[in-house]
């Protein structure tokens, strides 16, 4: 049986070598699930997380319980969609906070509420308090697609990030990078694509045309992606820019990026 992990942190920093001051690779997020592929020194790890991306993460971010993990996944039902969010000790703002969710952190309901209040239960089995409407229910992949609906969803999601500032392997509201923006837009609405900047049709993506071109599609350029929503424009993380923006490839728009007017793929997932 494969030996399972649970993200236990805030945010579960994955590097391209063992090393905490090596370069970052990706971020998964409390509550997902990795899979542990070896063990290396001083308590580093070669995972895989569920959309198939393999770094090197250190053992204080992870619970390693292969059952337990198998337990939390098929209870963490819902997902926090708001941008940053306190857990509180108690249904209150004048609590404190025991720990601190991103959007896209996976939690279990308790079932206990209290005057919009509710309250959550960690990885860890600490329980604590959020706000109602910081949480909806966890969107897992199906292969049911509708695609209108969809593409509006995914868009959506991606410009919930407006602003966020531009990070090297992030994926939170802490900090993002251009295709931690788009494969954390997708996989939200459950949905799993390539976390790098290229196409992989492995991941039931496929090029097509700028005349076939609709919200929710992907713009390629060497080592950058975006995502396209509409009327010439482009929702991307990019650091000449400190973060989340949006540009057109329309040279008659304000926001035109000279630079980035050469797309050099297109891909759909629809």
């Amino acid at each position: 049986m494969e030996k399972l992990a649970i993200v236990k942190t805030t945010i579960g920093p994955l590097k391209q070598k063992v090393g905490f001051h090596e370069e970052a690779a990706d971020e998964s997020i409390l509550g997902k699930l990795v899979t542990i592929l070896e063990k290396k020194e001083d308590g580093w790890y070669l995972v895989e997380t569920d959309y198939k991306y393999k770094g090197y993460i250190h053992e204080s971010h992870l619970l390693i319980d292969t059952d337990r993990a198998i337990k939390w996944d098929e209870e963490a039902n819902h997902v926090i969609t708001w941008g940053i969010v306190d857990v509180m000790k108690e249904p209150k703002y004048q609590s404190y906070s025991i720990e601190m969710l991103t959007k896209g952190a996976v939690i279990k309901l308790t079932g206990k509420e209290n005057d919009k209040w509710i309250e959550v239960e960690l990885p860890t089995e600490e329980k604590g308090w959020i706000r109602e409407n910081f949480v909806m229910g966890r969107v897992r992949p199906s292969g049911e697609i509708k695609e209108e609906e969809l593409r509006k969803k995914v868009v959506e999601t991606a410009l919930s990030y407006m602003g966020t500032q531009y990070r090297w392997g992030g994926k939170t509201p802490l900090g993002i990078d251009c295709s931690g923006l788009c494969s954390i837009s997708y996989l939200l609405n459950g949905i799993i694509i390539y976390r790098d900047a290229h196409v992989k049709e492995e991941f039931g993506m496929k090029e097509i045309t700028m005349e076939d071109i609709k919200i929710g599609d992907m713009l390629y350029w060497p080592g950058h992606v975006a995502m396209y929503i509409g009327d010439d424009r482009y929702v991307h993380s990019t650091g000449a820019s400190s973060g989340v923006v949006i540009n057109s490839l329309n040279p008659k728009h304000d926001n035109y990026r000279e630079d980035l007017a050469k797309v050099k793929q297109i891909a759909t997932v629809f």
